[in-house]
């Protein structure tokens, strides 16, 4: 890890290792205050195998962006998880700070994202919210 003492440098890195995340998916290590010393911004490349679902949570202090790979998947948001947005490959979504979310993989094909958030230590900020999982459905 880059400390603040250390000059900047470039670096590059390709997935290989990947880290349990509170939200219920594993990802891959990428960009982010531990590997690389960022201080602004995280970004992981995520894999939701088919019947794959997160905990429902929200990131309290930070935004996200993804770029959707490969598959289709749905995502419910809003404070109830009253909205559902179906996304593809070569979609972008956005999700404010503070936004409650939970995506779900119902097809029978992989989907392959890359995740970018505004945290740099994208694990801190996340919140669960368990009394919204009974909202969307299995």
């Amino acid at each position: 890890m880059t400390t603040s003492s250390a000059p900047a440098e470039c670096r590059r890195l390709r997935p290989g290792k990947s880290y349990g995340g509170k939200q219920g998916f594993d990802y891959f290590e990428g960009v982010a205050r531990e590997t690389v010393g960022s201080s602004g911004i995280c970004m992981h490349l995520l894999t939701v195998p088919p019947g794959g679902r997160a905990k429902a949570h929200k990131h309290d202090s930070h935004e996200t962006a993804i770029y959707v790979l490969s598959g289709t998947a749905m995502m419910y948001w809003g404070e109830r998880l009253e909205h559902c947005m179906e996304t593809g490959a070569g979609d972008m979504v956005y999700i404010p700070a503070n936004m409650p979310h939970l995506p779900v993989n119902r097809s029978a094909e992989l989907v392959t994202a890359v995740i970018a958030r505004t945290d740099p230590s994208e694990q801190e900020s996340v919140t669960l919210l368990p009394e919204l999982e009974a909202l969307v459905p299995a």
